[in-house]
């Protein structure tokens, strides 16, 4: 027998005897390290069988790989009795209690609201369009028949962005309406238009319970050959009624927007707003698209009508779940949001 082929069986024999007497884990992990580690006893001695002889070299060969399994297995085995004597002495598992349920997510509110909006809006027709945030004041004012000297304009209604302006389009803003969508659809397609434009606006208000500094809107635009009053009217009130209440009553009221001539205020009157003794409440606003806004975009005079309107997402959830305080919406309490 050869002196490295008696140290192997010597190796092995050593840390067997070590390996049955670990008394936990980690003393098991350091005998292994000590044995079959990097730096360990028999792998130093694999490392000597390219020094043996020709024909020495098939028998050590074969015993160091038994002795190097071997002791992988016993590792093994005594890392599974140590376990399962630590999970014996733990605390005893009740089989016969109930199972924990999964807290189930759901949809916010809002988005609930969204999606049924835009949903109802796809069913009559319309296309879905999207258009930045950050939006400049041509597109969002300019273009939409909004002379520089009104009000809507002024740093105390607008959020202005310290950028240098647009050499062509002025000032930099967060939008305060999605309108600016509908001017950069109609520049980049003709009629006939049949869009809605969801998505975030924001406003310079203080927060309180039925404002917000940011809030979130959809408006719709339909633009084609002799479209009128009727054609919005009736659009309205199929909306409002799929969203609300097949009851739902609407009524215009004439009213003043710079972006539409004739202009028009929408109220709802629905049963469960009756049967608390109100019966009105004004909801959004509406109009034809004033031929000034068409000249913008390019559209040729006395070509096409159009109407537009816009509503508030906020103000129909809040209608549509009797939410009394818009800032509900963004405390993120779980008691609120999960009563949806």
């Amino acid at each position: 027998m050869s002196e490295l082929e008696q140290q192997l069986r010597d190796a092995r024999a050593a840390a067997e005897a070590e390996i049955a007497g670990c008394a936990d884990l980690p003393a098991l992990e350091q005998v292994k390290a000590r044995y079959l580690g990097a730096q360990g006893k028999v792998t130093g001695l694999l490392s000597q069988l390219g020094g043996l002889p020709k024909e020495q070299k098939p028998v050590i060969g074969r015993l160091a790989n038994e002795v190097k399994h071997a002791l992988s297995a016993a590792v093994a085995a005594k890392r599974e009795q140590l376990e399962a004597k630590a999970s014996a002495g733990g605390p005893a598992i009740d089989t016969t209690l109930p199972g924990r349920r999964h807290r189930l997510g759901r949809l916010h509110p809002l988005t609930q609201v969204f999606d049924e909006t835009i949903r109802i809006f796809r069913r009559m027709g319309f296309a879905v369009e999207d258009g930045p945030e950050m939006e400049d004041e041509w597109h969002c004012f300019d273009a939409l028949n909004t002379p520089a000297n009104h009000p809507a304009r002024d740093i105390q209604d607008t959020l202005y962005v310290d950028l240098p302006p647009h050499e062509k389009y002025g000032r930099y803003l967060l939008r305060t309406h999605t309108s600016p969508v509908q001017i950069r659809t109609m520049m980049r397609q003709k009629p006939p238009i049949r869009i809605v434009a969801p998505g975030r606006v924001f406003r310079r208000d203080n927060p309180d319970a039925t404002h917000s500094p940011t809030f979130h809107q959809i408006e719709g635009l339909y633009v084609d050959e002799n479209v009128t009053v009727a054609d919005l009217k009736g659009t309205v009130e199929f909306f409002f009624r799929q969203l609300l209440d097949p009851d739902t009553k609407v009524r215009f009221r004439p009213h003043f927007f710079p972006y539409t001539e004739p202009s028009f205020e929408i109220d709802l009157s629905t049963p469960h707003f009756r049967a608390r003794g109100k019966e009105w409440i004004e909801i959004a606003g509406c109009g034809m698209v004033d031929p000034n806004v068409f000249r913008a975009v390019g559209y040729p005079d006395d070509a096409y009508t159009g109407w537009a309107f816009g509503f508030g997402i906020e103000r129909l959830a809040m209608i549509r779940y009797g939410i009394t305080d818009i800032r509900l919406f963004t405390e993120n309490d779980v008691r609120f949001l999960e009563q949806f």
